[in-house]
């Protein structure tokens, strides 16, 4: 990178310094117009460049203000030279203001004043006519605004209305809702509790289910025993038992009689024969329970 040219730092310090000069005198100039002291402050290179923009905005303002009182001053002066024309034509005419009479002054001056009103250069029916007509247009506009403007008054109206009943509403369920907590919570802890009285019940139906499990396995239950089987067999047994009390007694009253072994044998033949038939019987039952229910 090459180095700076010296002259090059020598013109910006110069005109570092002229900026700086130019806004030390501005500022000057400004407090001493108000009847002020400059404020000590550090002229920095940013405060430097602000005061200066902001000495450049003035100027330019100063000029413009200077260009349109110089303005207002040559139309004062044409103004004053043409009111004295017409005031010198109206005195050759007869008619100068102090010769005329007050109520013809009066007159003048409120004509004066409705033009001055109406923003019209001339007293001409014309311009007034033209003036008027845009007054009216004006107030037909401003009217159509206004009804608008009432339209949507009264409708943000209604929805103030409505939001304002909302919110009692809802400040009223808020306070209802703020007043049921303290028995909601009541009422949760008895829950709470009652759920953990169930929970633990729980816990112990199902160790006794566990256990009632394990008994019946033990015992060989299976599902194909069933209560409608296990009242079936039962009632099969009743039969049974009435059929074999007969024989029972027979036999009970055998044992009553001198002993004959070989009609004895005969008889216990007869009776094993008898009982075993029977639980042939019973056996053939029992399957056919077991069939139907599966």
């Amino acid at each position: 990178m090459s180095d700076q040219d010296p002259s090059m730092s020598e013109t910006m310090i110069d005109s570092d310094a002229s900026r700086i000069g130019g806004v030390k005198e501005w500022l000057t100039k400004t407090f001493e117009a108000a009847g002020k002291v400059v404020p000590e402050f550090e002229y920095t290179p940013r405060s430097v460049v602000h005061l200066h923009s902001l000495l450049t905005v003035s100027k330019a303002k100063d000029d413009a203000s200077r260009l349109v009182a110089h303005d207002f001053r040559q139309k004062a002066v044409e103004y004053r030279s043409q009111a004295a024309r017409i005031r010198e034509i109206l005195e050759n005419v007869g008619l100068a203001q102090d010769g005329l009479p007050s109520n013809v002054v009066s007159s003048a001056q409120a004509l004066a004043n409705v033009a001055n009103l109406l923003n019209i250069r001339d007293t001409e029916l014309s311009s007034y006519l033209v003036a008027m007509g845009d007054i009216s247009l004006r107030k037909t506009d401003m009217e159509e605004k206004k009804g608008k403007l009432q339209q949507e008054s009264k409708i943000l109206l209604d929805y103030t209305r409505k939001a304002i009943a909302r919110l009692t509403y809802l400040k009223r369920t808020l306070a209802q809702l703020e007043d049921d907590v303290a028995p909601c919570e009541v009422q949760m802890e008895n829950w709470k509790t009652n759920l953990q009285v169930m929970a633990a019940k729980e816990r112990q139906y199902m160790q006794q289910y566990v256990n009632y499990k394990a008994m019946l396995n033990r015992v060989g239950y299976s599902p194909e025993i069933s209560h409608g089987v296990l009242v079936e067999m039962a009632e099969h047994r009743k039969d049974l038992e009435k059929k074999t009390k007969p024989i029972l007694d027979t036999l009970r009253s055998y044992q009553d009689l001198p002993p004959d072994k070989a009609l004895a044998a005969l008889a216990i033949e007869d009776k094993k024969r008898q009982f075993g038939a029977a639980e042939k019987y019973l056996e053939h039952v029992l399957h056919s329970a077991l069939a139907s229910t599966d």
